[in-house]
């Protein structure tokens, strides 16, 4: 399996990674299953995809609870990223990075995920109230009390936070400066997909200068390039695409050119290659195109999709395949 290296702490991962959000939340509550998550999980580390990506607040606190039930068994065969700074309310979420909370949830975190030092430290949401090199350094803190290895930051909320006529990942590069003053940063977390490839312009580029890792989040557009969604067939009200600007069964039906684009190289690849190759495997493999930094988190509560999805790191796209994902049409329907 191959193998890549997140930032300046020279930690080693599988190829791609493994979201466990969708085991039990923000995705069709009713397909959700304990029993089913955690024989995924398993199936992921079987092979070789060592990144298990969760949160304090998926769940509530559930998501961690689900693997830390798996690394009870396999801790040393898992690379264990979680995220801190955000609560959950009934019909809300609010950022918390006060130094205090911040311990305080990486000691909870840690009892939940049954380990003693969590890999990757990701910082979900900075707290306005707070300047974030105090919540930053009070997270550099639990690296030299040896309970974190390296930490991280997500900028996947990056569109609600900009400013008009700015780039989308603007901020979250004067973020990234100022926080690297206080200690370094292994890796940002943001969105990257073909249909959503705007980190290409100015933070894929940040990263890959300095030797932060990139953890490729919503590789598979939530669910959309993987050509398994029928426009119109509607979600279920507690899944988070039910309320999503691209998930319209107007706009899904106006971006299926970009799936037909996908099962075209698809098909070419298992025409040569004598095994079938799927729409999810092409976009995965764009994503690990992108550099050696780069590494995908595609969400997944179902073994078969983790087997298909580490398939992909074997996945090598031609010149010709790389020109014909550029050339597909810009993905219609806005965040903004």
């Amino acid at each position: 399996m191959e193998r890549r290296t997140i930032g300046a702490a020279a930690l080693e991962v599988g190829a791609v990674g493994l979201g466990c959000m969708p085991m039990n939340w923000a995705y069709s509550g009713s397909r959700q299953r304990g029993a089913e998550s955690l024989r995924t999980v398993h199936a992921a580390l079987d092979r070789g995809t060592t990144l298990l990506d969760t949160a304090d607040m998926y769940g509530p606190f559930t998501n961690e609870l689900l693997v830390g039930r798996a690394l009870k068994e396999r801790r040393a065969a898992a690379f264990v990223s979680t995220k801190v700074g955000l609560l959950v309310g009934e019909q809300h979420i609010v950022a918390n990075g006060r130094p205090g909370y911040v311990k305080r949830a990486c000691d909870a975190s840690l009892r939940r995920l049954q380990t003693d030092v969590i890999d990757l430290y990701q910082l979900h949401r900075e707290d306005p109230e707070v300047p974030v090199e105090e919540t930053w350094g009070a997270m550099a803190e639990l690296v030299s009390a040896g309970k974190v290895r390296a930490l991280g930051l997500c900028a996947v909320g990056a569109r609600s936070g900009r400013r008009a006529g700015a780039r989308l990942h603007d901020a979250t590069i004067r973020k990234l400066e100022r926080v690297q003053q206080v200690f370094p940063v292994s890796a940002v977390q943001a969105e990257l997909s073909v249909w959503s490839p705007e980190a290409l312009e100015t933070l894929l580029p940040w990263c890959e200068a300095r030797g932060v890792g990139f953890l490729a989040a919503m590789p598979l557009g939530n669910g959309f390039l993987t050509g398994t969604l029928t426009p119109g067939e509607g979600f279920e009200p507690d899944d988070l695409r039910a309320r999503h600007p691209r998930f319209t069964a107007e706009m899904m039906a106006a971006n299926q050119p970009i799936v037909v684009g996908l099962r075209r190289i698809a098909a070419r690849h298992s025409a040569v290659g004598g095994a079938d190759v799927t729409p999810a495997q092409v976009a995965l493999a764009w994503v690990l195109s992108r550099g050696r930094h780069v590494v995908p988190v595609p969400g997944a509560k179902r073994e078969c999709w983790v087997v298909e999805n580490a398939a992909a790191a074997g996945l090598r796209l031609t010149t010709e395949d790389l020109a014909e994902v550029a050339a597909l049409p810009a993905a219609l329907g806005s965040w903004d």
